[in-house]
């Protein structure tokens, strides 16, 4: 039969350490903080003492027990591990070691993630109004109560939280991987698609012979007389096959520009460069505001849509085919590239007919829906196994584990 928990206070389990320092400006800190919900101290830094406005800091060891005064309520607890012996820590961090050997510091790092112990420590921080918050007396950390096993079944009960942790992580990389390798076989399928007609030479068009390109309104401009307010794109709203429309600007124009930078259904947007992962990136515009024109980092590309399907030459833009070649035309300096309209209006398409395209653009889509599909069933899933750590605590605590 294992022993009955003891019911202690923290200040008889723990005590209070300062390795204080006076701050010599010459001398390199790697000075630490504690993530919250758990997750414990991180590297939040290095400094030379002449950039610190502390006068002193203070040191840390392996298995010092820590906590953030801010932001305690918030789960910001932990235990300094072997890489972080010796980095520093301000006086918001109180540091503190087990006394008598009572209680194993991992086993306290644990019992911290405990809804009902991070919401005994919340009401501790609540301040004058609802909104704001105390920083966490040590009082208060010292008074908490914890039921205590002996400490062998303490380290047996960490042993067994850590070992099905693992588990629950080893099964989320899995199925990320699972996830990330289904990507990678509509990539796969893509590139082989469009390398196949490379191989063939198959007849292609330079871009500017079926389509209108057109680059967006210049900010900044010095304007006069009658004005309108006009909603416009930045490189920022449009990614890799879809738009981000959180924030939308404004800006002012004449009223006979509009037409000339006004985004229509279908139209498809690319954005000019900057760094890499810019290059060459867009996607299909379907009408999501009304009356928007578009930045000159962007590129508006119009289509006769009987002739070439947005979604096809999407598809070939994307492709490593697409990417390869604006990465060879581009303009490039050190980690930044761009194009331009005459680079954009040589990129050769294959020529298909409409019918070849929309069946091409329909299987891709197939592909994508079911990786999509996938992604929704691991999000699920991975939400489930998320959900089991709480579970396994609870359980670990009340004995039951």
């Amino acid at each position: 039969m294992k022993p009955a928990p003891i019911e202690m206070r923290l200040d008889n389990l723990l005590e209070r350490i300062e390795r204080p320092e006076t701050v010599d400006a010459s001398k390199e800190y790697r000075l630490l903080g504690v993530r919250l919900d758990g997750a414990g101290p991180f590297l939040r830094e290095v400094k030379l003492g002449s950039e610190l406005s502390a006068k002193k800091l203070f040191m840390v060891k392996k298995d010092d027990f820590i906590y953030s005064r801010l932001f305690a309520w918030r789960g910001a607890f932990g235990v300094i591990e072997t890489s972080q012996d010796g980095c520093y820590v301000s006086n918001e961090f109180p540091i503190f070691r087990p006394k008598d050997n009572k209680v194993d510091v991992d086993f306290l790092k644990y019992w911290f993630r405990l809804r009902r112990v991070l919401d005994k420590v919340e009401s501790d921080c609540s301040g004058s109004t609802p909104l704001t918050r105390n920083r966490y007396k040590e009082e208060f950390f010292l008074s908490l109560r914890i039921s205590l096993p002996p400490l062998s079944e303490q380290r047996r009960i960490v042993a067994k939280i850590e070992y099905l942790a693992a588990k629950i992580a080893e099964t989320q990389s899995l199925r990320l991987q699972s996830t990330n390798e289904s990507e990678k076989l509509v990539n796969s399928y893509t590139h082989q698609l469009f390398k196949q007609n490379l191989a063939m030479k198959a007849e292609t068009v330079p871009l500017g012979k079926v389509s209108k390109i057109r680059s967006g309104v210049t900010l900044g401009r010095q304007l006069s007389g009658e004005l309108i307010e006009l909603p416009y794109l930045r490189v920022a709203n449009v990614q890799d096959g879809y738009l981000d429309l959180d924030q939308i600007k404004t800006v002012w124009v004449k009223p006979n520009e509009r037409e000339k930078w006004q985004i229509e259904e279908g139209d498809l947007l690319l954005t000019e460069g900057g760094d890499w992962d810019k290059l060459g990136r867009g996607t299909i515009w379907h009408k999501e505001i009304t009356n928007c024109i578009h930045q000159n980092h962007i590129f508006r590309i119009r289509l006769d849509q009987t002739e070439l399907d947005p979604e096809y030459l999407l598809a070939l833009i994307r492709s490593p085919y697409g990417k390869d070649y604006f990465k060879e035309a581009s303009k490039q300096t050190t980690n930044l590239a761009s194009i331009n309209q005459r680079q954009l209006k040589a990129f050769p398409v294959f020529k298909k007919s409409i019918k070849e395209q929309r069946r091409i653009v329909v299987y891709l889509d197939g592909l994508q829906a079911k990786v999509n599909r996938l992604k929704a069933l691991q999000e699920q899933t991975s939400s489930e196994l998320d959900a089991l750590i709480p579970s396994i605590l609870d359980k670990a605590f009340k004995g039951e584990l």
